[in-house]
C-alpha cells in the first residue's frame, strides 16, 4: 500500500472547502429566505424610525479638556441617600476620559453651571467646544453669557441621534 500523493491532499482540501462554502451559501440564503417570508420576524424587527446616519467628523481637539461631549442621563431610581435621581455624563474628546456628575433631574441651569465649575473645570482648563443636546440647561441666558465670556462655542445636537453627540449617546 503506498501513501497518498501530495496531490491527493490537495484535491481532497479542495473539495472539503468547496462543500463548506455551498453549506455555509445554501445556509446563508435559507436564513434570508426565512427572515424575508417570516410573518413573525417582520413583526418583532420592525424598525419604528428612521436609520441612524453616519457619523459626521467633528472639530479634532489639540489639547485635553477643549472640545467635550455632555449629555444629561435621567429618570434614575433614587440613591441610597435619596437625593440624586439624575448625572451628567461628561466626554473628553481628546483623552477620552469620562465624568460622571450627579446631580437632581429638576436643577436649573445656574446649578448645572456651578456643578461643572466646580467639579470639572477646577482640574481642567475651559473648554472651547461643548457639544450637548438642544436642553433649556444650555440654551439658557446665563450659559449663553457664560459661553461668550469664556470664549466657548456650544454646538447643539439632536437627542438619540449619534452623528453628532455619539460619545455621550454611546456611552448612556
Amino acid at each position: 500500500m503506498t501513501a497518498p500523493s501530495q496531490d491527493t491532499y490537495l484535491r481532497i482540501e479542495q473539495e472539503r472547502k468547496s462543500s463548506n462554502e455551498y453549506c455555509c451559501q445554501f445556509l446563508k440564503r435559507l436564513l434570508q429566505n426565512i427572515e424575508e417570508t417570516c410573518n413573525r420576524c417582520h413583526k418583532e424587527n420592525k424598525y419604528t424610525s428612521k436609520r441612524l446616519g453616519n457619523m459626521i467628523k467633528l472639530q479634532e481637539a489639540s489639547r485635553p479638556c477643549k472640545v467635550v461631549n455632555m449629555d444629561w442621563v435621567t429618570g434614575l431610581p433614587l440613591g441610597c441617600d435619596r437625593s440624586y435621581n439624575s448625572f451628567i455624563v461628561s466626554f473628553d474628546n481628546f483623552s477620552k476620559a469620562l465624568i460622571f456628575l450627579p446631580c437632581h433631574k429638576y436643577d436649573m441651569a445656574m446649578d448645572t453651571a456651578l456643578l461643572i465649575w466646580n467639579r470639572v473645570l477646577s482640574w481642567s482648563s475651559i473648554f472651547t467646544k461643548i457639544i450637548a443636546d438642544i436642553d433649556p440647561k444650555f440654551t439658557s441666558a446665563l450659559w449663553k453669557n457664560l459661553h461668550q465670556l469664556f470664549g466657548t462655542k456650544l454646538s447643539f445636537s439632536t437627542a438619540y441621534h449619534s452623528q453628532t453627540n455619539g460619545l455621550a449617546e454611546r456611552i448612556i
